[in-house]
């Protein structure tokens, strides 16, 4: 059987974006949404959540609502005074990587320059043969088929042949309608039925590869 490619998210998958990634993101997202549309604070953190849940993207609905520039939003929200202070990560992932066979891909909705300064700052970067974020997949992000399809297309991959690690189940349940193997890493005892694989952590990843 041949090796599979595997899909990895970023944020909460390959490291721990709760403790300080999320709460930044969050407050300035929410205020740039306070500064650009002209709302307050309780306005801008509903439109901010009510977007990210319908589209699974707070940028999505901005730009699909309120004509946003997707490169201005990202670029405005995604500014850090120190990030390698604020990722969490662990170094066992490097060596996890390792272990498995077949291609990696980072498949992520946060834009490049983050996501390549993460993985810089995890020391994990060369286990990846690719990198698609969200100025790649063209402003479609996770659930969003369009985003799925141009990353197949591009990579010239057959849906069948991968395994998606996700820490969100919506976005597990786009990949396993294409036909992908679906692994989710949370701590919570709920599995969806579109989920094939339950992880606490994405460390647990090569003692289950029989299960995949």
């Amino acid at each position: 059987m041949a090796a599979p490619t595997w899909l990895f998210d970023l944020d909460n998958t390959l490291h721990d974006a709760s403790p300080h990634i999320f709460p930044h993101l969050h407050r300035s997202m929410r205020e740039y949404i306070e500064r650009y549309l002209g709302v307050d604070t309780a306005e801008a953190t509903r439109i901010r959540e009510a977007y990210w849940s319908r589209y699974g993207a707070t940028l999505l609905g901005l730009v699909r609502h309120h004509g946003t520039d997707p490169r201005h939003f990202l670029h405005h929200t995604h500014q850090f005074a120190d990030l390698p202070r604020m990722v969490v990560y662990d170094r066992a992932v490097g060596a996890m990587l390792r272990k498995l066979p077949g291609r990696k891909i980072v498949f992520s909705n946060a834009p490049l320059a983050y996501t390549e300064a993460v993985l810089a700052i995890a020391g994990i970067r060369r286990q990846f043969d690719a990198v698609w974020t969200i100025e790649r997949l063209r402003f479609q992000p996770k659930p969003q088929l369009a985003g799925f399809l141009r990353l197949l297309r591009r990579e010239r991959l057959n849906p069948k042949s991968c395994v998606m690690v996700e820490d969100s189940a919506p976005n597990l349940f786009t990949a396993k309608r294409l036909g992908m193997k679906t692994v989710l890493v949370s701590r919570s005892p709920r599995v969806p039925a579109h989920v094939d694989l339950r992880l606490q952590s994405v460390l647990d990843l090569p003692r289950h590869l029989a299960r995949l």
